[in-house]
């Protein structure tokens, strides 16, 4: 381990031992080394250390007035087994190395050593903590992400379905969630797997839609060698990878009507075969299943099994579009500013015109759409604020309620003067960029210049969109 992962995960270590000169020795070596290194000459104020600061590792002596090396080893490992604990000693038997290993010693180091071995031992247990407190790390992140209080909302839609992951999460049964590309299905999955007794257990995700028919099987249920051309080895499927967890099956409505009925004998059997073999393997696998379809059509049309359906929809989850809940889309554009902010090291904020106009759009693309615009607004915006100009034009195009009242302002007028108006400050708003301005309007180039003729409408000298072609 380099002195630089030494202080990058801050490596503690407490050197124990009644003679000063080699506890002064050991204390420099190991602090040229990046280590965060304390020391203590007396046992009890080891301890008493230990106990006060805690240490990822230990270096003692064995033989100490007051209370042995051993002694020592035994109090550390019931106050925190995890710590690592290394021996020394200048009076080495048979049985002291024996006990000290029985108890839980790292390692046991005879003196006088080399300190270039004695430097590689530390370095070695320096590295296994330095892995266990990325796993950590990483475990308490996958759980935070995935926690269920962090999926954005306020709105009744989003509080019944915090609800029901709740409700869902400790128990066995299947689920189905519904929604459209973009409202975040599989984020819902992984929150009802995260939050159940199987979190420590792999979740694995399976776009049923994006494996070729011909492989999805193979991919689900693994295969034998030579089980079809180019199966040169037997390989898990992931039912099997994902046992004692969960698996996501994500657009479960475009499965075949021959897989539907093997994926039907795995939730009745709970085991699996794999292609090219007669041996059933037992399996514990919860299933989540999502779809954008309607599964109660589909089965009428005899597109879905009846039988897979109700196997399926024990528990329905129904996520909303997101034009759907409006009142999230400032609670979801502060988090993705917040979190686009970080990556970049940016402070970008957004205007209350430019929230006003994102609110009144339809967001086809659901959460994604929303999400994927706020991360390129931050990373291309020039200033500290979004504004309405920044936003892209068919975007800003949602103002169209705003600017019927704008521009009538309360006159009775024809829709003629209505449409000559509103033609006008779409022109005006997109630079009399043709093209951009006819497809906010909804209409052809052609038609759009029949209308700027029509209305006698002035295209300014220092426009800057204005097409030399006039035509389609």
């Amino acid at each position: 381990m380099t002195d630089e992962l030494a202080k990058a995960h801050n490596i503690k270590i407490l050197v124990i031992d009644d003679d000063i000169k080699m506890l002064e020795l050991l204390e420099k070596v190991l602090l040229r080394k990046g280590y965060t290194v304390e020391t203590a000459s007396k046992p009890k104020e080891a301890l008493e250390k230990f106990e006060a600061n805690g240490f990822d590792i230990v270096v003692t002596d064995i033989n100490m007035p007051e209370i042995n090396g051993l002694e020592i080893l035994r109090q550390i490992k019931s106050i925190s087994p995890n710590t690592i604990v290394i021996m020394i000693t200048a009076f080495a038997t048979v049985s002291s190395a024996v006990e000290s290993m029985k108890l839980g010693a790292y390692d046991y180091i005879i003196k006088p050593f080399n300190m270039e071995e004695f430097v590689l031992i530390i370095q070695r247990a320096a590295e296994q903590i330095a892995l266990k407190k990325e796993v950590e790390f990483l475990r308490r992140e996958i759980q935070q992400r995935y926690s269920f209080g962090n999926i954005i909302g306020k709105s009744p839609q989003m509080q019944k379905v915090f609800q029901l992951i709740k409700q869902v999460a400790n128990t066995n049964s299947n689920v189905i969630i519904y929604g459209k590309s973009g409202t975040g299905k599989e984020l819902v999955a992984r929150a009802i797997h995260y939050n159940s007794p199987r979190k420590d257990k792999p979740f694995i995700a399976v776009n049923c839609s994006a494996i070729p028919e011909s492989l999805l099987e193979s991919e689900l249920f693994g295969h034998e060698k030579g089980a079809f051309t180019g199966a040169i080895s037997s390989r898990k499927g992931l039912f099997e990878e994902a046992n004692g967890g969960t698996i996501f099956l994500d657009e479960i409505g475009d499965m075949s009507l021959a897989m539907q009925a093997k994926l039907l004998r795995v939730l009745e059997e709970k085991e699996i075969r794999a292609v090219g073999s007669d041996k059933p393997k037992k399996v514990d696998v919860r299933v989540i299943a999502a779809t954008h379809k309607n599964l109660e059509k589909a089965v009428k049309e005899g597109t879905f099994r009846e039988d897979l359906f109700y196997r399926l929809n024990v528990i329905p989850i129904y996520l909303p579009e997101l034009r759907e809940r409006v009142e999230d889309i400032p609670l979801l554009v502060e988090y993705f500013l917040k979190k686009y902010n970080e990556e970049a090291g940016r402070n970008v904020r957004i205007s209350r015109e430019a929230l006003a106009c994102m609110m009144k759009y339809s967001w086809p693309g659901n959460v994604r759409e929303l999400e994927n615009l706020i991360e390129r607004l931050v990373v291309l915006s020039t200033g500290d604020e979004i504004r309405v100009e920044d936003l892209p034009e068919h975007i800003r195009a949602c103002k169209a309620e705003d600017i019927v009242e704008e521009l009538t302002l309360g006159e009775k007028i024809t829709l003629e003067e209505l449409e000559k108006r509103y033609i006008l400050k779409v022109l005006q708003e997109t630079g009399w960029h043709k093209s951009n301005a006819a497809k906010i309007l909804g209409i052809d180039r052609r038609t759009l210049y029949r209308k700027i003729e029509e209305y006698k409408l002035e295209e300014p000298e220092n426009a800057a969109g204005g097409e030399a072609d006039g035509a389609d």
